[in-house]
This record gives C-alpha cells, structure tokens and sequence, in this order.
C-alpha cells in the first residue's frame, strides 16, 4: 500500500455521518430511542419483534419447531423495519436496550419477561418448553458451548467479512483477506466437528444447530454476501450435508419465511403448506 493513503487516526475520534457507507442512516455511536413509538401487541403469549435476518430467523425457526412438537408456544410476530430504523423506536430499544432484532415478550409471566439477544432467546424458550436442549449436565454443556461458539463467531463472518467483502464503500485487500482467513477457519471448525456427528453435539438436534445453521447453513447453500465460489464453500462437505438436512425439517422451512419481506412467493411471508399441522393460526395471521 502507498504509505500516503494511509489512514492515520486522530487523537479523539469523532463521528462523521458521511463515512458509514451503506448504512450511514443507521448507524451512530451512542444508543438508546431516537422517536417515541409503542410496540404493537398481539393475543398470543409470546411477542416477537423480529426480521428475517440470520438472527431472526433463529427465533422462528425454534418458535416453529415447538409448534410442530405440540407445545403451547402461540406467538404473535411482529415486523421491525430495521431499514427505517425502526429499532430505534422507543419501545423496542425499552425490550432491548441494543437495538437490535430480534427481541422477545413473553406476556405470560407476571411481571412480563423481556428476551433480548437471539442466543438468550434460544436458552429460553428450550428451558421453558423444555424441548431441543440435551438433558443431562454434559450434554447440555456441549450445546451451550456451541451455542456460544456461534454467537462470537458470527461478528466475524457477517460484521467483518460480509461487511468488507460485499458492503463498504470500497474493496480493501486487508480487511477482505483478514476475515476470509478467519470465515474459512470457522467453517473448517464446524467442518471437522460435524465428521463424525449428525448434528452439531451429536445424534440430537438442538438448539446449537438451529444457531449455527441461521448463520453456517445460509453462508454455504444461499450464497451469502454473493461469496460462495470464493469462499469455495462446497468444500466443506460436512457443514453442507449437515445444513441441508436441517434444510428438509418442515418448521425450519416456516421459520424462514417469518418477518422476510424480500425474496420471491415461496420464501417470504405467506400461507403456510397445506400438510401443516398447528395448534395456531396460519404463518400469516402472525405476522402484523
């Protein structure tokens, strides 16, 4: 690099509007509500504020997945426009003080119970259903450090390589092959560790897999950031059988479709499949 296209940082660094690139009318370096706006409440004991996001989508893939086991887990899902920033409306930044999606109420608890963090979410909707979280101590362990594994390698692959690959303003050489080194590691890891298992912690699937799959599943079958061949994702062979697998469940291909407002007929927001069996209304009744 020419040493005078150098960037040399300021003492104290100040927020320029300007160079956010894409998304420079979201983001900002301080937190908390940006306009007054109370959240929508629908009659389901679960309230989720979400978007179809790999976050999201973790969510509802679990949400489903305990419809289809017979649980009582009716939920209303309402969408949040993240584009027009309507994370930063004061009562969701009141049920997640982050901003970010996806966010949970759970109306049933007295006082009600907010979720924030698509993980934590994860944790409590297995531990009050008691569903898609091993039984026993050791096996349990192994899905909450998978579970953990994804949530701090997820920054990784989305914030820095997806956003220096496919997002900022202009392709660098640095940042790019930083976070491909690191993408490529992490998916050697779940690679490796899915050679021997059906799932990730083994026979059982869990919630770690719906973790790892909103993020691993969409990187190696849907072309994310527009990186497949250059990440040669068919090369992981293990991760690519394994997400294509959970691919076939029926509730994670109606957890997908929740709060995804893009894409074509088959995989946004609609009707559910008429083989569907709920206790609940239809996927489109719950989406407000």
């Amino acid at each position: 690099m020419d040493e005078s296209n150098d960037y040399v940082p300021p003492k104290v660094w100040h927020w320029e509007k300007e160079a956010n690139g894409r998304f420079a009318n979201m983001n900002r370096p301080t937190s908390g509500a940006r306009e007054e706006k109370i959240l929508p409440r629908g009659k389901h004991p679960l309230q989720l504020h979400s978007l179809g996001t790999p976050n999201g989508v973790k969510a509802t893939i679990l949400l489903e997945e305990l419809l289809e086991a017979g649980k009582d887990a009716e939920y209303d899902a309402f969408l949040v426009k993240i584009g027009d920033n309507e994370q930063f409306g004061s009562g969701f930044v009141k049920i997640n003080p982050n901003s970010k999606v996806p966010a949970l109420i759970d109306i049933s608890t007295n006082p009600e119970t907010r979720v924030f963090e698509s993980g934590a979410i994860l944790l409590y909707l297995a531990e009050k259903f008691n569903a898609f979280i091993p039984a026993t101590l050791p096996e349990r362990a192994e899905c909450y450090s998978w579970l953990m594994w994804q949530m701090g390698s997820a920054p990784y692959v989305g914030g820095g390589f997806g956003h220096f690959y496919a997002y900022a303003p202009e392709k660098l050489e640095y940042p790019i092959n930083r976070y491909t080194m690191e993408t490529k590691r992490l998916l050697d890891v779940l690679d490796k560790n899915l050679e021997k298992r059906q799932f990730v912690c083994g026979d059982e699937y869990n919630i770690a897999d719906i973790a790892n799959y909103s993020w691993y599943g969409y990187v190696v079958l849907h072309d994310a950031y527009q990186a497949s061949e250059f990440l040669d994702v068919k090369s992981y062979k293990n991760v690519v059988r394994w997400a294509q697998e959970i691919e076939q469940r029926p509730a994670v291909e109606r957890g997908k479709r929740v709060n995804r407002p893009w894409g074509d007929e088959k995989t946004r927001r609609g009707d559910p499949p008429e083989s569907r069996v709920l206790k609940s209304d239809k996927i489109i009744s719950r989406m407000i």
